[in-house]
């Protein structure tokens, strides 16, 4: 036989197939639905009532406002670079190369008027003029 002739008897054979299947499913399937059982099913007795205790709601708190941020000291005015100096010697204190820190810290003193407290982090503190000077790609300020 040709080929193209085996291959439509093979296609052929599988999709009366299937249509025979599915026609027996369904036929089992409405029959299981409608078939009564033979022997009767009997239902478990019910369990005694068990007293179930309800869960004591949370105590209601009268409307209080959110709690504030603790107060934090104003960040110091500055005005010339002699102001940034002693800042930045304190941002700078634990950075490994602290000329470099210091240098970069008070060219971002002079141009934002701020240094953030503390030794590392707290960049956002500045605004985006201190967060937002780059050097090759990288933050520029400390």
């Amino acid at each position: 036989m040709p080929p193209k002739v085996l291959l439509f008897v093979v296609a052929t054979l599988l999709l009366v197939s299937t249509k025979v299947s599915s026609n027996n499913d369904e036929e089992y399937s409405s029959k299981a639905l409608t078939v009564k059982p033979s022997v009767p099913v009997s239902v478990p007795a019910a369990a005694p009532a068990v007293p179930v205790k309800a869960p004591i709601p949370a105590p209601q708190v009268p409307n209080s406002p959110p709690p504030a941020n603790p107060p934090t000291k104003p960040m110091p005015k500055i005005r010339t670079i002699a102001d940034c100096e002693p800042l930045c010697g304190q941002r700078c204190a634990a950075h490994a190369r602290q000329n470099l820190c210091n240098r970069a810290c008070k060219t971002c003193c002079v141009r934002c008027k701020c240094v953030p407290p503390g030794t590392y982090g707290n960049r956002e503190m500045c605004g985006t003029c201190y967060t937002g000077m780059m050097s090759r790609n990288r933050p520029k300020c400390p």
